[in-house]
């Protein structure tokens, strides 16, 4: 690999490592806002002064060509998924430790990889198969179901890896044909228009200026974090920055003992060790077999 090369690829980790601490941020925020508000305003501030931020960066690059898209359904959908998927994050955060949560969402990529061979007619291997068993079993020793827990509580998360799975796919067939900036710009304010919706009836005046400043933070924290994942996609390949993806656990993970005290116990750790462990050897197999492709 040329230097330069080389000097981009590097840059696309620190951009990535970043990204993670910037959504590490993000939930451990959302986490506490909502102790004080209801999930819909929380949800809401997020996408609000997300939207607004995006807006005063892409504009200025774009214009109104941003607006500019073939698949405006993709779009639509794409907003509404997300928009689900962050209500069911705040949900979550609600009654489970962020670094806990942040692992079980971790096994997005490992059912994104099982899925795309279905959906997107993507190759994948045996090994990686079972890469995803094991993210599973890391995910039920994390959440350690027994016959009078399987309620609301223990759905929200499958709800969440499962909506978010179909997220990942519906973002990785709009990018080879839509423009990035493009989509960010329409998720956000498909995501604000769809939460201010019902705010006519729900909507919680906000007095205190912690809460309205966790909002903001939420807001600035979800928009550096895309930005920079964009970035980062932009200077490395997708294979070279997945094994780093995982650091967002820890990040989590610091984030949940700095601010609730919270450090996972010993079974707990074994389960974010295995998926992980999976994610990591997932994303160097995928990276080994697209080499092994491109010699054939």
């Amino acid at each position: 690999m040329p230097h330069k090369a080389k000097h981009h690829a590097w840059w696309g980790i620190v951009l990535l490592m970043m990204a993670g601490m910037c959504f590490a941020a993000l939930d451990t925020i959302s986490k506490h806002v909502t102790s004080s508000i209801s999930v819909l305003m929380a949800v809401w501030g997020r996408y609000f002064f997300q939207a607004v931020l995006t807006t005063a960066l892409v504009l200025p690059i774009k214009g109104w060509a941003v607006l500019n898209t073939h698949h405006p359904r993709q779009h639509l959908a794409r907003g509404l998924l997300l928009v689900t998927v962050t209500a069911l994050v705040f949900s979550c955060l609600q009654f489970m430790p962020v670094g806990e949560f942040t692992a079980i969402g971790m096994t997005v990529p490992l059912i994104v990889t099982l899925l795309a061979s279905r959906l997107l007619g993507e190759h994948v291997s045996v090994y990686r198969v079972w890469l995803v068993c094991g993210g599973f079993i890391g995910t039920l020793t994390i959440m350690r179901p027994s016959g009078q827990d399987l309620g609301w509580s223990l759905l929200l998360p499958v709800a969440f890896v499962v909506l978010n799975a179909a997220f990942q796919l519906i973002t990785s067939k709009m990018a080879r044909t839509e423009d990035a900036m493009t989509t960010q710009f329409y998720t956000t304010w498909i995501g604000t228009a769809v939460v201010s919706l019902p705010l006519v009836w729900f909507w919680q005046p906000i007095t205190d200026s912690q809460v309205l400043l966790e909002l903001v933070l939420m807001g600035v924290s979800g928009f550096a974090g895309h930005f920079l994942l964009i970035l980062a996609f932009e200077r490395s390949p997708a294979g070279q920055l997945m094994p780093y993806m995982y650091l967002q656990i820890g990040f989590a993970m610091l984030g949940g003992w700095l601010v609730f005290d919270h450090v996972p116990d010993q079974v707990s750790l074994l389960g974010i060790g295995l998926i992980a462990m999976c994610g990591v050897a997932s994303g160097v197999l995928s990276a080994y077999e697209k080499v092994g492709q491109r010699e054939k």
